[in-house]
């Protein structure tokens, strides 16, 4: 492992918008070897540990399928199948899983967490999701606009809660300098530290990042409009209390009317009637479910791109 540069996948603030652009194109072109049936064994013999505290259908299954179609394998681990969590340390887990895998993808609660497991690991860790950030999505999301060649430009609009997919678009449009307007409910807004570190990098970039609460203050003119889930894992105690007060920020017909013919994503899975009209989702479900599949060719390019790091 002599020479190895380890790097980790955790946050977009990481990476440069040059490394972020790369993965992307390495996806892409792994997206279009396997539609005509070119399989390149990029990850041959490599086993990819997939720890999951946090259960979830998109990111097991294009993170299981993706290791095969790159010729390595992957373990899925749940709490119930390993000692982290019931009494063994997260560093001494991350030195004995990461001595036998060749990367760790992490799904999990706090990202604390998946930064210690990292600090501790001897193999590159992955955030698939943590309740601070979720980078791979975004890596779907951009790859999705690229394919509908709708990257020229962007104008983005998110509307719903000040989330970890708030936070992910945040660094995304900080890392390629576009603008991103996000309208919350108050008291629901983006985590003051993540939003100065994003305003922090825009300043090179030359991003324009904007936060309000009125939905139709945010997707005025916007090119892309996405959304997530009003009740993230974890907080479903309170989803009557916030759907009373996330009442206003459907996407409708009424809001995606404000913009200029945008494309709307979202990263599933979808409450219709909730934070999305059926309407809007349905009309917009073609590049909703691309967005589902890139997941499996973004991170498979993600892979690739960590591995070369070597």
């Amino acid at each position: 492992m002599q020479g190895y540069k380890l790097r980790h996948f955790l946050t977009l603030k990481d990476f440069t918008k040059e490394e972020i652009l790369e993965i992307i194109d390495i996806g892409l072109e792994i997206k279009k070897n396997l539609k005509n049936k070119v399989y390149k064994k990029e990850l041959d013999m490599q086993t990819l540990g997939m720890i999951f505290e946090k259960s979830s259908t998109r990111t097991r299954v294009s993170f299981e399928a993706g290791m095969f179609q790159l010729g390595g394998h992957a373990l899925f681990l749940s709490n119930r199948d390993i000692h982290l969590g019931r009494g063994e340390p997260v560093k001494d887990t991350a030195r004995v899983i990461s001595s036998m895998c060749d990367m760790v993808m992490i799904r999990t609660f706090e990202h604390s967490m998946i930064e210690e497991f990292a600090s501790y690991s001897s193999v590159p860790v992955i955030n698939g999701l943590t309740d601070s950030f979720h980078p791979v999505q975004l890596l779907a999301d951009y790859m999705t606009l690229v394919e509908h060649s709708a990257e020229k430009n962007i104008v983005a609009a998110y509307v719903g809660d000040g989330n970890n997919m708030t936070h992910s678009w945040m660094m995304l449009a900080a890392k390629l300098g576009f603008e991103l307007r996000i309208a919350t409910p108050k008291g629901y807004e983006v985590d003051a530290e993540v939003l100065a570190d994003a305003l922090e990098i825009a300043k090179e970039s030359g991003a324009i990042i904007s936060t309000c609460n009125n939905p139709k203050e945010a997707v005025k003119g916007a090119t892309v409009v996405t959304t997530d889930t009003w009740t993230s894992m974890g907080q479903e105690e309170e989803k009557e209390k916030r759907i009373k007060i996330f009442n206003g920020f459907i996407v409708d017909e009424d809001l995606m009317s404000l913009t200029n013919n945008a494309q709307f994503l979202h990263c599933l899975p979808a409450y219709r009637g909730l934070e999305v009209s059926e309407e809007i989702f349905e009309k917009h479900s073609k590049i909703v479910f691309n967005e589902a599949e890139n997941r499996l060719h973004a991170q498979k390019g993600l892979m690739v791109w960590l591995d070369k790091q070597r």
